[in-house]
């Protein structure tokens, strides 16, 4: 017997980080943090990084606790009977709690030759290859972003801050979140910087080919560089361990972030999905899921019951290039209002949106056990209640 309570945290996201960081605050708990990375990624910058503005890369001594033991390596496998985790190097870890804090990729594409011919952009590596090629690509290369989220729009914006000929796809509704009067906001500041934008049932993507766009409707858009920005999913290693998954690859978890299938394993962030109800996938969501999913590991090592998760959501923040962005509020259970603010003042809460998450990283890291998160969504027992017995797609 050591004395000590092992918990691994698997990957270090805004989620995995908050999480890591606030488990320190018991001395009897050594926490690892395995990560393929040997830096944080500022996820919510790589839009940047492909437009040139940012590296998107912090280093870990900025957010993470010092005692928080770093392995760079990669889980390959989670046996959880035996309690440890298989690392690509071959090497094996064993824990006590596992903290599962994978976070989410790109989407795998379906639409034919997406997979070939488009760029992808939701990892460190996907930004960086596509920003080699918009380096290489000629000034008067036609570029074309699929995908009408905030990471197509923000994609797009960017580029064409630069001076490029950039078309946004939507497949459907541009910015489905946003409310009407803020959705108008971002078409409008898309518009001034020159990106044309296709949305509406007829601009579904039906093929992608080495230098065209073929849509719904029939047309033929040329595009020297396509970019794929449609969709998110979760990392797999959950299902290839046998724990039982949503239908997009989310761990599932009751309310207390717990694994349906085993009490000593917690997910956490975009990688979580409590009671078949995740939250959306965000920088916002992660960071009071990254300290609840802790708390529920601490609560269970003092032979307390956890508490449920009960935190909320209120805005979404987008930027429309360097000088401008919208900052869309929402109700507590995410739900968008009419409220927003854009243009510089936008682009200014967007850029401090961006810092926050790190600066509470980082605090965490400092004072463990001091986050708070003032956002309470109130009604979501009462939509869980609504949604009980309605048929859920997991596997396992």
């Amino acid at each position: 017997m050591t004395g000590y309570t092992e918990v691994i945290v698997i990957g270090g996201g805004y989620a995995g980080v908050m999480a890591a960081n606030r488990l320190t605050q018991r001395d009897d708990v050594k926490v690892t943090l395995i990560n393929p990375r040997p830096a944080f990624v500022e996820r919510i910058r790589l839009h940047q990084l492909v437009g040139g503005s940012d590296d998107a890369v912090v280093d870990y001594k900025e957010v993470l606790a010092d005692g928080v033991r770093l392995v760079v390596d990669t889980v390959t496998r989670i046996d959880a009977p035996g309690r440890k985790v298989e690392l690509a190097t071959g090497a094996t870890a064993g824990y006590d709690y596992l903290v599962y804090a994978v976070g989410s990729r790109s989407a795998e594409p379906s639409v034919p030759g997406a997979a070939e011919f488009a760029y992808p952009t939701g990892s460190l590596e996907e930004a960086q290859r596509l920003r080699s090629v918009v380096d290489a690509a000629p000034a008067t290369a036609s570029v074309t972003v699929v995908g009408g989220g905030p990471l197509g729009i923000e994609t797009a914006a960017e580029l064409a801050e630069l001076g490029g000929t950039v078309t946004l796809i939507c497949g459907g509704q541009l910015g489905p979140y946003l409310h009407p009067r803020g959705r108008r906001s971002v078409r409008k500041g898309l518009s001034k910087l020159g990106v044309n934008v296709l949305d509406g049932p007829h601009s579904k993507v039906t093929a992608v080919t080495r230098d065209a766009v073929h849509l719904a409707d029939g047309r033929e858009l040329p595009s020297t560089v396509t970019i794929w920005t449609a969709g998110f999913g979760a990392p797999d290693l959950a299902a290839r361990s046998g724990l039982s998954t949503d239908a997009v690859g989310r761990l599932r978890t009751d309310e207390t972030l717990t694994s349906v299938d085993d009490d000593r394993i917690v997910a956490t962030g975009d990688a979580a999905a409590p009671s078949d109800a995740p939250l959306r996938m965000s920088c916002q969501a992660a960071l009071p899921l990254g300290s609840h999913a802790a708390d529920t590991v601490l609560s269970r090592i003092a032979g307390e019951r956890p508490a449920d998760f009960g935190k909320g959501i209120a805005a979404m923040c987008i930027s429309l290039g360097r000088q401008a962005g919208v900052f869309q509020f929402a109700h507590r259970n995410d739900v968008a209002m009419r409220l927003h603010l854009n243009g510089r003042l936008g682009a200014k809460l967007k850029e401090a949106a961006c810092r926050s998450p790190l600066k509470q990283l980082a605090e965490e890291a400092d004072k463990p056990g001091s986050h708070s998160w003032l956002i309470n969504d109130g009604s979501r027992r009462k939509r869980l209640q609504a949604n009980r017995g309605a048929p859920q797609t997991t596997t396992r």
